[in-house]
């Protein structure tokens, strides 16, 4: 197995483990999730509608195989760079992949490595701008996508004051991205 299989494999199994069973939360959109997967989301994977007694039958190998092609290998996140992988890839769980594809394009455009059209397509001018910048910037180009990420679930919460109950855990969940401070100041 190559060192970015195992990656992907390793984010995955992390996502399956930390997400657990069978959640229904009330006030959170997506419906019941399994290891993850909500019942939007199988329901797309699916190409079909899914219930409830879908998503509690949901097997961890299915799950797996939702997660590496619909969140990695389709949205075209494995082509990023490596050490951004990780976090795009957690963004594309939980807010869909065309959103933290977004947020490599805009944080590319703003850090002056492309006139990029924010659209949530990871093509050919995402992927070089993305490697252009992870070369330039280092683990700055990882800080500057987990504040955009920040932003975005601030913004969230701005829009709709209700989602402030589940803002301590999102934040608490992408401080784990943020890269050691000594990697920035090197």
């Amino acid at each position: 197995m190559n060192d970015v299989s195992a990656t992907i494999d390793r984010m995955i199994e992390e996502v399956v483990r930390r997400e657990g069973g069978l959640v229904e939360r009330p006030g959170e959109s997506g419906g019941p999730s399994k290891f993850g997967i909500t019942q939007a989301t199988l329901a797309r994977s699916l190409g079909s509608t899914a219930t409830a007694l879908d998503v509690e039958a949901l097997s961890p190998d299915r799950a797996r195989q939702i997660y590496r092609r619909d969140c990695y290998h389709s949205p075209r996140i494995d082509r990023l760079p490596a050490r951004i992988q990780p976090l795009i890839f957690d963004g594309a769980l939980a807010h869909g992949p065309g959103c933290a594809i977004a947020f490599v394009q805009r944080v590319c455009n703003l850090a002056g490595f492309g006139q990029l059209a924010v659209d949530g397509v990871c093509g050919p001018k995402t992927i070089r701008a993305a490697h252009d910048a992870a070369w330039a910037m280092k683990d700055w180009l990882l800080a500057a996508l987990v504040e955009e990420r920040r932003n975005f679930y601030r913004a969230i919460v701005e829009r709709d004051p209700s989602q402030a109950i589940f803002l301590d855990g999102w934040l608490a969940r992408l401080r784990a991205f943020d890269p050691p401070m000594e990697r920035l100041v090197a």
